[in-house]
């Protein structure tokens, strides 16, 4: 979901992974869709029923978390594990799937932010009786501390939206370096208030607070870069032991109070994450179903290889979660480079591209959805729209008169950069494009230096097949991180990978910014949508969905749609203990 999203999504599915969600950038998955039910078999979406009380639960990981420290915690799933087992935020997204999960409810907070100043100053309350794992108060001053540390240099790699949002002074540095931020940027007039102060109107504001950034953290246990190890509880669960790469054990936060949560469950009495497999190893063990994996849940997707084992056998196919992601691979076009910086060679590839052939290299239905548009379905309301209305094998004759139309009825040759295992996906494109005499040559790389190349205005080939998430179900951090032109860089370029800089385009991403109304936002952002992919700087290829399989005595299992299409920490537990 943030600006780190976009890597190259071959070489994650070729790592048993999927695209990076930056808020997202994703370590084992992406966001999930409106209400698609994907091939979850029960008809709410959920698996297995309410759980009961107690019980361990077991989590079967590759990987260790990247950052549990709130004030740099911005990948999925590791956000889910954050805030809905070790920490509270401001407000929160809704236990549900579908469409109410979409929702956000109060969390720390009392209510969802009382916005004034034309949505330029949001003040919120916090309730009574919060409390850390040791049984101090949690404080509103502790929540401006964990806002203030996102500005550190030496806590990089956080959401960014304190420092894009908050009206604090040019240069500021954080509270690690004995600083803190004034009234003119966030007030805490007593021990329950805090109020922020806005550069500009935010219209979703009470969504903003939804992230790590604005989960609290006591100044007393501050341990800068080494909090990751042992962030301190507001949540339902503790950390009791964690051996990084390996192993972490929760155990119940016995001074977290249900009573002011409506949102967290807490049904096992202990949460077992093993990070320790390698290769297929998961899903072998799940597959199985045997002993304690009975109890046990993947951390990371279902690898491709094994789709069909699980899809045929009935018993295991009714344990598999898949839904619809709420990121976007797209296609993307080097605006700044010929033929490409011709508006009717981009749409004339719209019609080009073979949308199915390209699933097909990654997983087929039970791993994507054809995308249709820039935006997933997550911020249209769940529901897909079908901009050009193009057949998912594209349109070669449409194809081949749009170039006729741009003065190339011969076609043209450019170059496709990728991982290396991203081949599959690259010659999908490629066979596609030949249809139109369109000739590709691949350049394969390892994954690591994809970014760095496409990222190089004199390195930068005419094609790359990246990504996108949003960091919550907004629009507002979907169109201005990938076509606002003004953040484009010679060297290092992140966020516009396209390079369109185009100025009609950012005139209406600054008039949607300063809406002060959400409704009036959202239905600019679907129009703004409509006229970029008029203008195609990228064609959109697929959503992706997140297969994640649950062992038999697993119950509240479901893709919630904010975290990536991740299994719902906040309310998973066991059917029966014992």
């Amino acid at each position: 979901m943030n600006r780190r999203t976009h890597t190259a999504i071959a070489a994650a599915i070729a790592a048993a992974l999927t695209l990076g969600l930056g808020a997202c950038s994703s370590t084992g998955g992406d966001a999930g869709d409106g209400g698609q039910q994907g091939v979850t078999t029960e008809g709410n979406g959920i698996i297995g029923g309410t759980p009961v009380k107690g019980g361990t639960l077991t989590i079967l990981s590759n990987q260790d978390f990247d950052q549990l420290d709130p004030a740099r915690n911005w990948t999925m799933p590791v956000m889910d594990v954050g805030v809905r087992m070790l920490y509270r935020t401001l407000t929160t997204f809704k236990a549900a799937p579908g469409s109410e999960g979409l929702k956000i409810e109060p969390d720390l907070a009392t209510d969802l932010g009382t916005p004034s100043d034309g949505a330029k100053t949001w003040t919120f309350h916090l309730k009574d009786g919060l409390k850390y794992e040791d049984g101090t108060a949690i404080t509103a001053d502790d929540i401006k501390y964990n806002v203030e540390r996102s500005f550190s240099p030496e806590l990089p790699g956080g959401p960014d939206y304190a420092v894009r949002y908050l009206n604090a002074p040019a240069g500021y540095q954080g509270p690690l370096k004995g600083e803190r931020l004034g009234k003119e940027a966030i007030e805490v007039p007593d021990a329950k208030t805090i109020v922020f102060h806005l550069k500009r109107p935010v219209a979703e504001f009470g969504y903003t607070v939804t992230l790590p950034t604005f989960a609290p953290v006591p100044k007393a246990k501050e341990t800068g870069a080494n909090y990751s190890n042992h962030p301190v509880s507001s949540g339902p669960y503790k950390i009791e032991t964690y051996d990084r790469g390996k192993r972490m054990v929760l155990v119940r936060n016995t001074n977290w109070d249900p009573k002011s949560d409506t949102v967290r469950k807490a049904y096992p009495d202990r949460i077992v994450v093993d990070q320790t497999l390698k290769g297929t190893g998961i899903a072998d063990r799940l597959i199985a179903d045997q002993g304690e994996d009975r109890n046990a849940i993947s951390y990371v997707d279902l690898t491709p290889s094994k789709i069909s084992e699980v899809l045929t056998n009935p018993d295991v196919k009714k344990r598999l979660i898949s839904e619809n992601a709420g990121c976007t691979t797209k296609l993307d076009m080097n605006t700044t480079k010929a033929p490409f910086d011709n508006a009717k060679v981009r749409l004339a590839m719209q019609y080009a591209v073979d949308k199915e052939a390209f699933a097909a290299t990654t997983g087929g239905p039970a791993f994507n959805d054809i995308a249709t548009t820039y935006l997933p379905p997550v911020l249209t309301a769940g529901n897909p729209i079908d901009h050009f209305q193009i057949k998912p094998a594209g349109d070669p004759e449409k194809a081949k008169a749009l170039l006729t139309e741009a003065g190339l009825p011969n076609g043209f040759e450019t170059e496709l950069v990728t991982s290396t295992g991203g081949k599959p996906q690259a010659e999908a494109i490629q066979a596609a494009l030949k249809r139109v005499n369109v000739n590709v040559t691949i350049t394969t790389v390892d994954p690591t230096a994809v970014n760095s190349i496409i990222g190089d205005k004199d390195k930068q080939p005419g094609l790359a097949n990246l990504g996108w998430c949003p960091d919550y179900p907004s629009a507002a951090t979907f169109l201005p991180m990938i076509f606002d032109g003004r953040q484009i860089k010679d060297k290092g370029n992140q966020g516009d990978i396209t390079r369109f800089n185009d100025p009609e385009t950012i005139a209406e991403l600054d008039r949607i910014a300063d809406m002060a109304d959400l409704q009036k936002a959202n239905t600019a952002w679907l129009a703004l949508d409509a006229k970029i992919m008029d203008k195609s700087p990228a064609v959109p290829l697929v959503w992706q969905k997140k297969p994640l399989l649950v062992g038999s005595n697993i119950a509240g299992a479901y893709a919630h749609p904010v975290w990536a299409g991740q299994i719902d920490y906040a309310v998973i537990g066991l059917k029966s203990v014992g």
